[in-house]
């Protein structure tokens, strides 16, 4: 394992852009003594900010600068992005990554175009066709990942195959878990249900070095049954949207019932400790950073509207892959379990 670790970071991405990104940055700096920073992004405007949260470059040691001219925006076409402009922040971080100037990246921005230059800049594994997207999500026992989260819309059985290999090393290496469960989010846990691709990979999984489970349905995620779960793009992202949409409707629905009278509030009042509990399990930025897996480095994707705390988190997961050197040994967990099946 590595002794350090520097980071690149796309500083002007994202909803609030520098005023997420810095202070994240600076809290990151102040908890690990080990990491390196690179804020990436027009220099005058980084030098104005550090010296607005009473910083610079040239004072905090492990804090570089990078000037880019460009900006890629949240709704521009990721082609437009890769190839016109090609010193956006962006792909000046990941190319920083590229050049091994940095171990890992992390951007808030576009999540198409962060794929689509991740993808030509630093290119796939041996034996990955298509990265995927996975990050934690919470359940009754810790967390489980879930991959892909909507980079492969429309999947064939081998890239769910793939999914669940590197689901499989991500948990592993991460969570130094030794053989991490693996399960395929299915509309039913009978094997005659699911489409062609979903049968196909089940069978190949069943023949697979991996530890196996079998099929879960959607109310299961939370149950803490696998630790990967695996689904393509569509039905991955579709669970994702659904959870963070039932956890907001449930915060809603509990602070109005509180809220009816003397009494429910009075009530709300003593289970304060206990719904700040499950509010801070639940919290979705807790979980902030999604990792691009299958690429020959670390890229993890914030969420757009993510606070400097939620950009922290993010900050952190690349700190973790990167000093544990998950590409790499994904690389060679591929190369093995790709031999076996052939």
């Amino acid at each position: 394992m590595s002794e350090g670790v520097t980071i690149a970071i796309d500083a002007v991405s994202g909803d609030y852009g520098l005023d997420a990104t810095v202070p994240a940055a600076f809290t990151v700096l102040k908890k690990f003594d080990d990491t390196r920073l690179i804020l990436v992004g027009d220099k005058a405007r980084l030098e104005a900010k550090l010296a607005e949260y009473g910083g610079s470059a040239a004072d905090m040691g492990r804090l570089q600068l990078v000037h880019a001219s460009q900006t890629v925006g949240m709704d521009e076409e990721p082609a437009r992005a890769l190839r016109g402009k090609p010193d956006s922040s962006m792909k000046v971080a990941v190319d920083l990554v590229k050049d091994q100037a940095a171990s890992a990246c992390v951007s808030s921005g576009n999540t198409g175009a962060l794929m689509a230059i991740s993808r030509y800049v630093l290119r796939t594994l041996a034996g990955i066709e298509r990265p995927a997207i996975t990050t934690m999500l919470p359940d009754l026992h810790g967390h489980s990942y879930v991959l892909d989260l909507g980079a492969n819309v429309d999947c064939k059985a081998e890239h769910l195959f793939q999914f669940a290999v590197m689901g499989s090393v991500l948990a592993s290496v991460v969570d130094n878990l030794d053989k991490p469960r693996i399960a395929l989010l299915n509309i039913g846990r009978e094997t005659i249900k699911g489409n062609d691709q979903v049968k196909t990979v089940n069978s190949q999984l069943k023949k697979s070095p991996l530890n196996y489970i079998g099929y879960i349905e959607g109310n299961q995620i939370y149950q803490g049954y696998a630790d990967v779960i695996v689904a393509d793009g569509f039905v991955g992202n579709v669970a994702l949207k659904s959870i963070e949409g039932t956890a907001s409707f449930i915060s809603a629905l509990l602070k109005r019932e509180f809220d009816r009278s003397y009494f429910t509030r009075s009530a709300g009042f003593i289970a304060s400790s206990v719904l700040k509990s499950v509010k801070r399990m639940i919290d979705p930025w807790r979980y902030n950073g999604a990792s691009l897996l299958g690429l020959q480095g670390v890229v993890i994707k914030s969420h757009g509207h993510a606070t400097a705390p939620a950009f922290e988190k993010a900050i952190e997961i690349a700190r973790i892959e990167a000093l544990k050197q998950v590409p790499q040994l994904l690389d060679r967990e591929l190369e093995r379990i790709l031999r076996i099946e052939v």
